[in-house]
């Protein structure tokens, strides 16, 4: 890649130029890449029309890479698709409402700001002490798929990385008895939009260093942050010990969710268990 300034875009102004950031870039815009062809994100048949994609920004660092990664693909002609970022203002107090809007228009990236107090609605409804993640996601997942129709888009795309959906599986393994995630392609209730994650294959240590390193503004969410005691960070934990005693296990695990067999788990609605039959008799001994 290179970092001429007519060679790149604007999102990559002033990117560093050591060997060790070349790298990260590299890597995660590859393992972007792969995710978009592995889960088939965009149709690339000959009489396909161009799609339009609504990219969530939340000013997180996962989002900013996300966003980064995407038209760096477009810009390479890797990605035929046109994207529109978009940030949902949900009301918070002391939210930096001005950020996003002066980031984007520096960094010619079409956008819509949407602004929605969904906080109210939250701290309304939910009893103190309690979590606001659940509300909140499904205020703002409403609020996105609503812009995403009006703006006429096909798919909602979200910064989600591999750390993300690890965690969100054993959330589920621990607290909800099932085994899913958040998949890197989705197809939402109504059947009329597409939920991705690009950054699925990407690990979240990366998206720090690489907002960090392009010193992008990052704006916390003080919302469900300021809580303690949540489950994710409860999950997070564990996970962080395990990886701490055996590097590389998150990603071995991450594997693992890419390579289920049915057969030798415990569902019946997955694994027709009543059909299996022996094939032949025992074999003859000596």
């Amino acid at each position: 890649m290179l970092d001429q300034p007519d060679d790149i875009h604007p999102l990559f102004y002033g990117a560093p130029r050591t060997t060790e950031f070349r790298k990260l870039r590299k890597r995660i815009v590859r393992l972007a890449r792969e995710a978009v062809d592995q889960y088939a994100m965009v149709d690339r048949s000959a009489d396909a029309t161009r799609a339009k994609w609504l990219v969530c920004l939340s000013g997180g660092k996962d989002s900013y890479t996300l966003l980064a990664v995407l038209h760096e693909l477009q810009w390479r002609g890797l990605l035929p698709v046109d994207l529109l970022a978009c940030n949902l203002d949900q009301g918070q107090p002391g939210f930096p409402a001005t950020v996003l809007p002066a980031f984007l228009e520096r960094m010619q990236v079409p956008h819509r700001i949407e602004y929605q107090d969904t906080y109210s609605i939250v701290m309304d409804k939910i009893p103190a002490g309690r979590t606001f993640c659940a509300l909140c996601s499904r205020l703002r997942r409403g609020n996105l798929y609503r812009v995403a129709r009006e703006e006429g888009c096909s798919a909602v795309v979200l910064g989600h990385h591999r750390d993300d959906i690890l965690e969100t599986f054993f959330m589920n393994l621990f607290h909800g008895g099932r085994l899913a995630t958040m998949p890197p392609k989705l197809l939402n209730e109504e059947g009329d939009l597409f939920v991705y994650r690009p950054l699925a294959h990407v690990a979240e240590v990366d998206c720090e260093k690489f907002a960090q390193a392009m010193d992008y503004p990052i704006i916390p969410c003080d919302l469900c942050g300021s809580q303690d005691g949540l489950q994710r960070q409860q999950v997070k934990a564990i996970l962080d010990g395990w990886e701490a005693n055996s590097p590389g296990r998150r990603q071995v695990m991450f594997r693992a969710l890419m390579n289920a067999r049915p057969s030798h788990l415990l569902d019946p609605n997955l694994f027709d268990f009543a059909a299996l039959a022996r094939t032949s008799d025992a074999p003859d001994t000596i």
